[in-house]
């Protein structure tokens, strides 16, 4: 999330190739040079593929001496991360193939490199990149759908650091509990416009204490929630004003597929449900 005051990055471990290969890999890697640079690498997709990519980003330097340890932007930052995507698809997508699996993979990069203002990118399979803007002030990878409403909701570039630190948890709880390919433990980092260095990083594991009232508030109060929303009135009197799903004046009616002539018109006699003896003959009910 990008924010005015700053960032936040919140990443799962699991791994897994199938369901009985689920591994824990830590998917945020963080490039720092305290007052000159910190950066936050987030992954997604096929594991091999993400750390080669990391290990070209973290040791390349290309012909022009540029680094990601000396560029001056976080453009030319993502710049660099994207070259290191298209070199390891280069290297390895052909024998990818030829085995049935995809080039796959996500990437997130922001941070802040001297006096430029705090910047976030998303990096795509094919080296390209998007920036995020105040109209969009997060991206999410992997498995994003789960966690997405609440973000919408709430977050806005004004929203506080550690007020997008809750929605982030809440998010990746939302993640968790729809979805086993995500795990614990998480790892959080929140980064202070301007302090070029980490301040704040945690991992959580399901011990936390802060995590698990998370867990069990959210689900509380969001049950309460939904328990006091009225129910819909249906098939509503056209005077009625309140609550109102459908109404008799609405005339909805669903798409329904013509009756074909070889299953008859007048539909089957529905017969009562017997015990077994009855089936039996025994007339009595047991």
């Amino acid at each position: 999330m990008r924010l005015n005051q700053g960032l936040v990055f919140l990443s799962d471990s699991r791994t897994n190739a199938g369901v009985d290969q689920v591994g824990t890999f830590r998917k945020m890697t963080v490039f720092e040079h305290p007052g000159d640079r910190m950066l936050v690498m987030m992954t997604a997709g096929n594991l091999s593929i993400s750390q080669a990519i990391r290990q070209i980003v973290a040791e390349h330097v290309d012909s022009d001496g540029r680094s990601i340890w000396n560029v001056t932007s976080m453009y030319d930052a993502a710049r660099i991360v994207g070259d290191a995507v298209r070199t390891v698809h280069q290297r390895e997508a052909k024998a990818l193939a030829a085995c049935g699996i995809d080039f796959n993979v996500s990437i997130i990069l922001g941070g802040q490199i001297g006096a430029e203002r705090c910047r976030l990118f998303q990096v795509y399979s094919a080296g390209n990149f998007i920036e995020s803007h105040d109209e969009n002030t997060y991206f999410q990878i992997g498995e994003a759908k789960y966690g997405k409403p609440i973000i919408d909701r709430v977050i806005n570039p004004a929203t506080s650091l550690d007020e997008a630190a809750k929605c982030a948890l809440i998010s990746m709880d939302s993640t968790l509990r729809s979805n086993i390919s995500v795990g614990l433990p998480l790892d959080l980092l929140v980064y202070e416009t301007e302090r070029l260095a980490v301040t704040r990083f945690v991992t959580i594991d399901e011990k936390n204490q802060y995590f698990r009232m998370i867990r069990d508030t959210w689900g509380q109060q969001l049950k309460q929630v939904f328990e006091g929303i009225v129910d819909p009135v249906w098939n509503a009197a056209p005077e009625t004003m309140l609550n109102v799903l459908s109404s008799t004046n609405m005339n909805s009616k669903p798409v329904r597929v013509a009756i074909p002539e070889h299953a008859g018109r007048g539909g089957l006699a529905v017969t009562p449900l017997q015990s077994l003896a009855q089936q039996f003959g025994s007339g009595e009910q047991h």
